[in-house]
């Protein structure tokens, strides 16, 4: 089979992609990449996350290069919601992006404000609630770490998000997932995005002084730990829409995710030394298929739970 017969088309609840790739959030905004790819030409895109006040994010270094990933501590920095809403995403709309806004608070009502101006804004798809708040300098991190917690903002959000408009909730990759990602869409999620991240710090040689005191580890060095996620969660809920993020730097690292379960996948880390991973990963993605023989997407997710897929 070639590459071109091949069926990228995919869905996550009633977001309708080309391809089932999508960018993570927090690793590039649609300006920063827009020299390298199209943002029209990906499954989706994810922004940063917002809060409802502009944030500075930590102070530095926030981000440490280890020998397989790196350790991240940026804080959320983004414009708030108002430079959101007025900078940003006007211009992903223009550019034709299938635009996922994430959002992060530390509260309630913080995420219901968000939702509602959020959701109700042209040329947004979907909305991302971001529950694994662990780059924030002090997050209430019951909200995302606790299942009925988890729940409760996912339900607040669903009901200020319009019908027709995705809610994915992120969650915090720990013991207890499969928990987690019950109660959330028992409470109105569309769909679960699944990630690979890990806590982490790192020592500065020179100093003998923590360089990343408590950060997160994403990367190729995450990756086992994004597919074993999926696998579970995909095990547990087969019915539920999947999107795995952690270490995809290819298609077959891409396609993993999809035999585990996923519907979609999320590049991020990689898209710091190669800003158009996100591109190159379609098409790899593709060649992996057709060189396999599986003619679609939509046949891949979820096969190696089964006996793999008959060619």
């Amino acid at each position: 089979m070639t590459p071109d017969e091949v069926d990228l088309s995919c869905e996550v609840g009633d977001l309708r992609m080309p391809n089932p790739v999508m960018t993570a959030s927090g690793c590039g905004g649609g300006r920063e990449l827009a020299p390298f790819l199209e943002v029209a030409d990906l499954g989706a895109f994810v922004t940063g996350s917002v809060t409802l006040d502009p944030c500075a994010g930590a102070g530095g270094p926030r981000l440490v290069e280890t020998p397989s990933g790196v350790l991240h501590r940026t804080g959320l920095q983004n414009p708030g919601l108002q430079g959101f809403l007025t900078g940003e995403l006007p211009w992903l709309a223009q550019r034709g992006a299938r635009t996922v806004a994430s959002i992060a608070a530390g509260s309630l009502g913080e995420y219901a404000e968000l939702a509602r101006r959020v959701g109700n804004s042209p040329g947004v798809r979907a909305v991302e609630v971001n529950l694994d708040l662990a780059g924030r300098e002090a997050p209430d991190r019951r909200l995302g770490e606790d299942p009925y917690q988890a729940g409760k903002v996912v339900a607040v959000v669903r009901r200020e998000v319009p019908r027709g408009i995705p809610v994915l909730a992120k969650l915090v990759g720990q013991p207890g997932l499969v928990d987690l990602a019950g109660a959330v869409v028992k409470e109105g999620a569309d769909a679960v995005v699944v990630s690979g991240q890990v806590p982490g710090a790192a020592i500065d040689r020179s100093t003998l002084a923590p360089s990343v005191s408590s950060g997160t580890l994403s990367g190729p060095a995450v990756h086992a730990v994004a597919v074993h996620a999926v696998w579970q969660v995909h095990a547990a809920m087969p019915d539920v829409p999947i999107v795995g993020v952690g270490g995809v730097r290819t298609g077959w690292d891409a396609l993993e995710l999809l035999l585990a379960g996923a519907r979609a996948v999320q590049v991020g880390t990689a898209a710091l030394h190669d800003p158009g991973a996100a591109a190159r990963v379609v098409e790899e993605l593709r060649v992996e298929l057709g060189a396999l023989g599986i003619e679609s997407v939509a046949r891949a997710v979820g096969a190696a739970h089964g006996q793999g897929v008959s060619r």
